[in-house]
């Protein structure tokens, strides 16, 4: 059974392309798809078909039907994973930059999930077939440590724990300009910006979010700092850094257009500690940073 949905054009939307439009209105997909959506007929104006460059007008009734899509089967691919600590009920794996955690549009290969599935056969069931074991996530371009689930009872206890706020996560990263106060609280909501519905931001009536930083270094126009989540909201720190005028570098969304080029944001998931749901046990695991990440402290001296 397929699900029809309907937006109606306001003066804010007036003269914008339908696929740009609808991108906003739908982040989880990608530009492309949405051009196939009104090229197959899936979506219309005033029940009428339109080109995919059609400019909207206000008043318009945009009409659109989810097409049907095929059933997904995930399989498992041999690849490498760095796996911090291992046991019957979970994993801790420290997760390389440029992997997305679980497959979505545009990644349906290639994910940490397709890795774990591969490595082993006990993945919690919770959120489905597409997120197995996933407890929860880190953006591709971060890279670092991440708690995954064997068996369900293990991953309620894990969210009950990041609910809580009591799992110590911690990472570094390497923001522009200068901080001149040694440590920092940021308790800004976040949610999706309503001028562009493919970014997080601080909005008013977002989700409650905070983040606690202290600096390790400062350059001349760069500073090294320690980030420590209080809360898990998608792009935090990214997010945070943003609002109080010190974006990560190398950040293709958040940052400025004259950033750091090296292929994304200079963040890392340090620490992450945790109580075992089974043992009781207090688990703490830390992962150095990645080698491109220390050879840019070595450059940030002597750079600008």
């Amino acid at each position: 059974m397929t699900s029809s949905y309907e937006h109606i054009v306001t003066e804010a939307d007036v003269h914008i392309r339908i696929d740009k439009l609808l991108v906003n209105i739908l982040p989880e997909l990608s530009r492309s798809q949405i051009q196939s959506w009104i090229q197959d007929g899936h979506v219309t104006v005033n029940e009428n078909s339109v080109k995919v460059n059609y400019k909207c007008k206000i008043g318009d009734v945009i009409k659109w039907t989810e097409p049907k899509e095929d059933v997904l089967i995930i399989e498992p691919e041999p690849i490498p994973l760095n796996i911090v600590y291992e046991d019957d009920d979970l994993l801790v794996v420290n997760k390389p930059r440029g992997m997305v955690v679980h497959p979505s549009a545009g990644h349906m290969s290639g994910t940490l999930l397709h890795a774990l599935l591969h490595h082993t056969s006990k993945l919690s069931t919770i959120n489905g077939e597409h997120r197995q074991g996933i407890v929860h996530r880190i953006d591709k371009d971060t890279s670092g440590l991440l708690l995954v689930a064997k068996n369900d009872e293990t991953h309620m206890g894990l969210a009950q724990q990041l609910a809580d706020k009591t799992v110590n996560r911690r990472y570094e990263a390497i923001v522009h300009g200068i901080i001149d106060h040694e440590t920092g609280l940021i308790d800004a909501p976040i949610a999706r910006d309503p001028k562009n519905r493919q970014n997080m931001a601080v909005v008013d009536d977002g989700k409650h979010a905070i983040t606690h930083f202290h600096v390790l270094e400062r350059f001349n126009t760069f500073t090294h700092i320690e980030a420590r989540l209080e809360t898990g909201r998608t792009h935090q720190i990214r997010v945070h850094m943003k609002y109080i005028g010190h974006p990560v570098a190398g950040d293709p969304k958040y940052g400025p257009r004259k950033t750091l080029q090296i292929g994304g944001q200079a963040l890392h998931a340090k620490i992450i500690g945790f109580t075992h749901p089974k043992t009781g046990e207090w688990l703490q695991f830390e992962a150095d940073v990645p080698e491109y990440f220390k050879e840019l402290l070595e450059k940030l001296p002597n750079m600008y």
